[in-house]
């Protein structure tokens, strides 16, 4: 804003408060929220991590090597900037394919975690109004459907978020045994992957992680309206 057209402004940016529009928010609030972003941040990487590992240890026949190779690398360049959406149909893909992935409930799976990615687009995207009295923030966000996220969020709803999307990417590790196996062919140490898999307090199966998935988690909540137009 220039000194010219400074009387024409509408709003007094020198007297907004401090952190704006943010500020009526408990701080906790915004860190809930910060480190269930973050978590599926790391969700799409280890998505990406075993997209790479799936197709890179898939045999194939001799004839099929070079056109193979030749369609990996783009694979991977999808990998590493496709959006959630795309890396969860792109992982469906790979595990359907590979002869050592697990087998059970892979449609589960995957509606869990598609699930998981409606939420995570509110979160990111969006415009949070002011709280109630409990804390309870409703974001204004409008999917591609016209639907109206119209679900109250608060801290517990964002800790819930935050340690589901934790299984959730626990889970994409353990369904991934060629992730672990080539890691420890080639350093000749279990790799953090592969000890993670023998975890129980993180690592599951892919039937225990549908099975959770059904519980009332945020995921699941029925948080939408359709817009009438």
């Amino acid at each position: 804003m220039t000194t010219e057209n400074s009387e024409h402004s509408v709003v007094d940016v020198a007297g907004l408060p401090d952190h704006f529009p943010t500020g009526r928010h408990d701080p906790r609030f915004w860190e809930g929220l910060g480190r269930a972003v973050a978590t599926f941040g790391f969700l799409e990487e280890m998505l990406a991590k075993a997209i790479f590992a799936l197709t890179a240890t898939r045999p194939y026949e001799e004839a099929e090597i070079q056109g193979a190779y030749d369609a990996w690398l783009p694979t991977l360049e999808r990998a590493l900037t496709d959006p959630l959406g795309n890396l969860i149909n792109a992982y469906g893909t790979a595990l359907r394919d590979h002869h050592g992935a697990a087998a059970d409930d892979l449609e589960g799976v995957l509606m869990a975690l598609r699930k998981a990615a409606e939420v995570r687009n509110v979160l990111c995207h969006g415009s949070w109004r002011a709280p109630d009295a409990a804390g309870a923030s409703v974001p204004f966000f409008v999917n591609r459907k016209k639907q109206v996220f119209d679900t109250s969020i608060d801290l517990a709803f964002l800790a819930q978020v935050q340690r589901h999307t934790a299984e959730l990417s626990c889970a994409v590790i353990s369904a991934s045994p060629a992730w672990a196996c080539d890691s420890q062919a080639q350093t000749g140490q279990e790799s953090w992957f592969g000890a993670t898999r023998r975890r129980r307090d993180v690592a599951f199966s892919r039937s225990q992680l549908a099975t959770r998935a059904q519980g009332p988690r945020p995921a699941d909540i029925a948080c939408c309206r359709r817009r009438h137009t």
